[in-house]
C-alpha cells in the first residue's frame, strides 16, 4: 500500500496578505527522502509560525502516480509534468542513480518551463538533470561532493562550487542532505524577514545555520580526525592535484619539510605512507568516474593522474579487489535492472 504525500495545505484558508508562493516538487525515481522533507517541513513550519498560508506545493513526476525514493518508500503524486505558473518554483528531488533518472521527457520538460521564465532548482543530485538540460550554463552552481568529480568532468560550462547551496539568477542548487533546510531558511528570509526564518530553524533543532559561502565538506582536520596545519595542507594540496599528481619530496618542500619528516608524520597520523594515501585519493576519485560517468577507462585513468591504462588496472585492483572494467559492468548491469 501506498502512503500519501507529505500532508498538503492547498485547503487552506485564503489569506489577507500577498498570493501564497507555490513550490512544485519533483520526485525523481530514487529520490534522496531527506533531501525532500528537510524542504518541505520547512515550508510547513513557516506557515505554521507566521498563523498564514504563506507557500503552498504540489508533488509531482513523470506519470503523476507514484514516485519511490532510495529507501524504497513510495510517494503519492499530485500531478504529471506539467504545464507550470510562472510564478511557481520548481525544484526536482534527485538521489542515486540520478544518470538514470534524467530522462529524455524531464529534460524536454525542464527546457520548456525554462523558456517560459520559471524558477527551477535541483536538490541533491538533480543538479545533473538542470545541468543535462543545459540550464546550468555559465552559471555557478553546486552538488553533492560524491558526484562533484563526475559532474566537473561532464559539464565544463557550470562554474562548480563545493557550498551547501547556490542561488544564481532564476536557477538553485544544494548539495544535498540537510543543506535543503539552509537553502529555505534562506528563501524564507528573503521573503518574510530574518525573525520568521530563525523561528522555523529553532522549531527545526537547527542551531548552525549555513549561507551560501559555506562548504557541503567537513574540513580536513575534522574529517581525518587530526589538527596539524601542515599535515592539512599537503593532503590539500594532493586533493586538488590528481590529473598531476605532485611528488612526496615537493609536497614536503611546500611546507617546509623533509621528504623523511612527511613520511613520519602521514605513519604517525594516518598509518599509511603519503604515496599510498595520494593513491587511495586518486583511486576514489577513478571509481566515482567509473560509476557515475561514461568515460572510457583511459580517459578516467588519465583524469587520475595515471600514465597507463595497465598501471591503472593494476592498483585499482590491488585496492578494490576488481579491475576498473568490471567494475563498470557491474556498474551497467545494475543501472540496466
Amino acid at each position: 500500500m501506498v502512503p500519501p504525500a507529505f500532508e498538503n495545505n492547498r485547503t487552506a484558508g485564503p489569506d489577507a496578505g500577498p498570493k501564497p508562493q507555490k513550490f512544485v516538487f519533483v520526485l525523481m525515481d530514487n529520490f534522496t527522502m531527506l533531501c525532500f522533507a528537510c524542504a518541505i517541513e520547512a515550508l510547513r513550519i513557516a506557515n505554521r509560525m507566521s498563523g498564514k498560508t504563506l507557500y503552498t506545493w504540489a508533488l509531482a513526476g513523470e506519470g503523476g502516480e507514484v514516485a519511490t525514493c532510495s529507501t524504497g518508500t513510495g510517494f503519492k503524486l499530485d500531478m504529471d509534468l506539467e504545464e507550470m505558473s510562472r510564478d511557481d518554483t520548481i525544484l526536482l528531488c534527485g538521489g542515486i542513480e540520478v544518470q538514470n533518472a534524467t530522462t529524455k521527457r524531464i529534460l524536454n520538460w525542464l527546457r520548456r518551463e525554462a523558456r517560459r521564465g520559471v524558477t527551477i532548482g535541483g536538490l541533491c543530485t538533480a543538479s545533473y538533470a538542470l545541468a543535462k538540460a543545459g540550464l546550468l550554463d555559465g552559471r555557478k552552481a553546486t552538488i553533492h561532493w560524491e558526484n562533484q568529480d563526475s559532474f566537473a568532468e561532464e559539464f565544463e560550462e557550470v562554474e562548480l562550487t563545493k557550498s551547501v547551496f547556490v542561488i544564481h539568477d532564476n536557477r538553485i542548487t544544494t548539495a544535498g542532505g540537510t543543506s535543503s533546510i539552509d537553502l529555505m531558511l534562506k528563501l524564507i528570509a528573503t521573503d518574510h524577514g530574518e525573525e520568521l526564518a530563525n523561528l522555523v530553524a529553532d522549531q527545526l533543532i537547527y542551531t548552525s545555520i549555513r549561507t551560501d559561502q559555506d562548504q557541503q565538506r567537513l574540513s580536513i582536520p575534522t574529517r581525518i580526525g587530526v589538527r596539524h596545519p601542515k599535515l592539512s595542507r599537503v593532503i590539500q594540496m594532493m586533493e586538488t592535484n590528481i590529473e598531476e599528481p605532485i611528488s612526496p619530496s615537493t609536497l614536503a618542500k611546500e611546507v617546509g619539510m623533509s621528504t623523511r619528516q612527511l613520511e613520519r608524520l602521514f605513519r604517525r597520523y594516518l598509518n599509511r605512507s603519503p604515496k599510498r594515501y595520494y593513491m587511495e585519493i586518486r583511486l576514489q576519485k577513478a571509481r566515482n568516474l567509473l560509476m557515475q560517468t561514461d568515460m572510457s577507462v583511459i580517459n578516467v585513468a588519465l583524469a587520475c593522474g595515471f600514465a597507463s591504462p595497465s598501471h591503472f588496472s593494476k592498483c585499482y585492483r590491488a585496492h578494490y579487489d576488481t579491475t576498473p572494467y568490471r567494475e563498470r559492468g557491474s556498474q551497467a548491469a545494475r543501472l540496466s535492472i
